[in-house]
């Protein structure tokens, strides 16, 4: 079964620093004049028609130019791709493109405002913000339900377990606050186990290599380090702390002021994708549509699909009222805004709530599911 929200309650955050990009080219090319000539007489032109000819051509309307979507390989945002393949953008009356990136340029690619919006987490929403280039979280699209992960060497079966071991993980990454709630989960602190750091990509072949005795990384590196070191085990993941980190759609408030009905239509898609994905029956076209984006067959998919916790209209309803436990994606961003301060991914808090705008989601929820709405 998929992991979807009924009516009750995530991916990597990818804590990075945004590359400053100063492009400063420019300059004036002198032109030679050749004097063994006189310069021939220009022939006659016919001014109102040069004029014509001249004269920019009228900007397209703003309902007529693609909403510009970065995105990227988790299998909340690659389940876009089951409502572009069916043209359900089209059916809705709104243009989008979605624009394939890895994680990390999809962001730079917002950030240098190349598209209109990106798919992220909502602590790398605030770690782009903090760089200049602000965003609303319009949509939240799921939170990691198991695909986060820490994985031990053989003979450690639980995470009390790792007191006094090494354990290797990307400091400042969503690895490390996983981490860092597994061990409090235990009675345990930073202080009991050798943190090691270690690229998340890299962290399989550190627990193969028996550098450390333990990594914590995010699908697909969980998974290649379960296939590869025999008898390694999962102690640990993000379904034990259900909305460490969820996955939004990110929108330029320039664009969401400017096009906020076309939004609106894009969040109403994207309540359709979870309706389908919902319906047992429609699992293999789904599988086949989404692995097809990231060259993986149905069958390696559906594992990394059955890790991601999919928010529809019900689980938005949920999930964006204010809270102070993880159900609240506002008490998930100042979880994580606390946590890039003391870890140095920025100085000052971003003020969380001024990133999530849950208003074009609710009342699109609200219209789709009344009963939902009031039961919520």
């Amino acid at each position: 079964m998929f992991s979807l929200e009924a009516a009750a309650p995530s991916r990597s955050l990818g804590m990075y620093s945004l590359a400053r990009l100063a492009l400063g080219l420019g300059g004036a090319l002198l032109a030679l004049a050749c004097k063994s000539d006189p310069p021939k007489p220009a022939p006659a032109v016919d001014t109102a028609t040069a004029a014509l000819s001249a004269a920019p051509s009228p900007p397209k309307p703003a309902s007529e130019v693609p909403l510009a979507i970065a995105y990227s390989d988790w299998p909340g945002w690659v389940a876009w791709d089951i409502a572009v393949q069916k043209h359900w953008f089209d059916a809705a009356g709104v243009k989008v493109d979605f624009k394939w990136f890895e994680y990390v340029p999809s962001m730079e690619a917002f950030s240098a405002g190349k598209v209109d919006a990106v798919a992220m987490t909502n602590g790398d929403q605030l770690v782009t913000g903090s760089s200049g280039a602000a965003s609303v979280a319009i949509l939240i699209n799921d939170y990691s339900n198991g695909n986060d992960m820490v994985v031990a060497r053989p003979g450690i079966n639980d995470v009390a377990q790792l007191k006094g071991k090494k354990v290797g993980v990307e400091v400042g990454f969503v690895s490390h606050l996983l981490l860092l709630n597994a061990l409090e989960a235990h009675q345990l602190s930073a202080s009991d186990i050798q943190i090691v750091n270690v690229p998340t990509d890299q962290t399989p072949q550190a627990l193969k290599s028996g550098a450390v005795d333990a990594i914590v990384a995010w699908q697909p590196n969980s998974g290649q380090a379960l296939r590869e070191v025999a008898g390694a085990k999962a102690v640990f993941s993000s379904r034990d702390v259900p909305g460490i980190i969820y996955d939004v759609l990110a929108v330029n408030p320039r664009s969401l002021a400017e096009r906020r009905s076309d939004w609106e239509k894009v969040v109403e898609v994207w309540y359709q994708v979870v309706d389908f994905l919902s319906e047992e029956k429609n699992r293999p076209e789904a599988l086949q549509l989404m692995s097809a984006r990231v060259s993986l067959t149905p069958e390696q998919y559906a594992p990394l699909l059955q890790g991601t916790f999919l928010l529809g209209a019900a689980g938005n309803l949920k999930h964006y009222q204010p809270g102070d436990t993880l159900e609240s994606i506002f008490q998930s961003s100042r979880v994580v805004d606390a946590f890039n301060v003391e870890n140095g991914v920025y100085k000052v808090s971003q003020k969380p709530e001024a990133y999530l705008d849950p208003q074009l989601a609710l009342a699109v929820a609200n219209k789709r599911a009344p009963a939902a709405a009031a039961a919520k």
